[in-house]
């Protein structure tokens, strides 16, 4: 095989060619350059790579090695930053590669209408992402001081082997109603941070290190902010943790990030 055919190319995102005239630095391997390739209003953002990295059995060996892809997916997210300062960018998914410039143009051509109207979508928007943490031995034991609070003149009339008994119903029903509690509390914030949102994705929580903290993650949410409106989503942000972190709930907010939670999906024929 000769140095040609064993080279592809690596494609980090789509921008407005209008807007992005301009980036430097190396490539996903960290040794060639990232390029920019125009096709009419589109800029492919790119650069050269060893198909076999990417491609084929050792390719699939390399993909299941986290310290392989961790160093590589780090500078294609950074790649796809420095795209975004410049204009509003449609990220593709690390690892997409194709045998040609031609057969990028090719795609293009066949998305050209989706990539414009969301390019033209993302224009002065970003992604910001809110996970929501809580600690539920926490959160439990607010509620249950919450029922008992509400009932204490009850439970102080009883005598201690009922006092105990009372105590331990009203355990089991907080043990029950939290998952519910925390819900109502969840959609509240949501649908306040709404307000400051032109568009919301409901992500999978992840599954974190238990090592050193009593938090998991409840709730992970993507939300489109304009760029003009952005302050005023963080002081809800700010709001919801003043509100509720007292209640062992926190709200974490991160971002800008390029608009992954957002993406349309193209017929993109990727060298296999």
């Amino acid at each position: 095989m000769n140095d040609q055919k064993s080279k592809s190319i690596y494609l980090y995102c789509l921008a407005r060619s209008d807007l992005l005239r301009f980036i430097e630095g190396k490539g996903v391997d960290g040794k060639n350059p990232i390029l920019l390739n125009n096709f009419r209003d589109i800029v492919s953002v790119i650069s050269m790579v060893s198909l076999s990295e990417f491609c084929g059995l050792s390719a699939e060996s390399k993909m299941k090695d986290l310290s392989w892809i961790a160093p590589r997916a780090c500078r294609h997210e950074k790649i796809v930053e420095k795209a975004l300062l410049y204009s509003p960018v449609l990220p593709l998914r690390f690892g997409t590669i194709f045998s040609s410039v031609e057969n990028i143009r090719k795609c293009l051509e066949e998305n050209y209408y989706t990539i414009m109207d969301f390019l033209n979508k993302m224009t002065d928007k970003e992604e910001w992402a809110v996970k929501v943490m809580v600690d539920r031995t926490k959160t439990l034991d607010v509620l249950i001081n919450n029922i008992l609070d509400k009932d204490e003149k009850e439970i102080a009339s009883l005598s201690p082997g009922m006092r105990y008994f009372e105590e331990q119903r009203i355990r089991n029903k907080a043990q029950k109603e939290l998952t519910y509690w925390m819900s109502d509390i969840c959609k509240s914030v949501m649908n306040d941070l709404l307000c400051q949102s032109s568009d919301f994705s409901e992500r999978k929580p992840l599954l974190l290190d238990a090592k050193g903290s009593d938090m998991e993650m409840l709730c992970n949410w993507a939300f489109l902010v304009q760029r003009n409106t952005v302050k005023d989503f963080k002081a809800r942000i700010k709001h919801a943790n003043r509100d509720h972190i007292q209640q062992g709930l926190f709200f974490k907010l991160s971002g800008p990030w390029p608009p992954y939670s957002f993406c349309v999906s193209l017929l993109m024929e990727e060298t296999e």
